[in-house]
């Protein structure tokens, strides 16, 4: 099992920049894949990015593509999240997570097994 804690979220006017960051613990960190999905009030939560266990392999989601960056850092056991350009939309609740299934779809909540409390991400316009 991982523990994961986000931080770096906040309130920001659109067109602004954010990086979250999650730290890791865990035994089995390196040879988990890791992601960061967000949830707005009244909807599902959605993947936004995620990275391999390598770290040579990222999937975006098509709404954040060209605008967000994700990255690990394995020496830190932290994984990051830059957010350029933000929208209104990207306003949520966004939570980091991890998983290690043999087989896995890479944007999917049901792919990851671990996840953070969360950290608030709000842009307003």
């Amino acid at each position: 099992q991982v523990q994961l804690v986000e931080s770096g979220g906040g309130s920001v006017q659109a067109g602004g920049s954010l990086r979250l960051s999650c730290a890791a613990s865990g035994s089995t960190y390196s040879s988990n894949y890791m992601g960061w999905f967000r949830q707005a009030p009244g909807k599902d939560r959605e993947g936004v990015a995620t990275i391999g266990p390598g770290g040579g392999s990222t999937y975006y989601a098509g709404s954040v593509k060209g605008r967000f960056t994700i990255s690990r850092d394995s020496g830190k056991n932290t994984v990051y999240l830059q957010m350029n350009s933000l929208k209104p939309e990207d306003t949520a609740m966004y939570y980091c997570a991890a998983g290690r299934y043999r087989y896995w779809v890479p944007l999917s909540p049901g792919s990851f097994s671990d996840w953070g409390q969360g950290t608030q991400v709000t842009v307003s316009s």
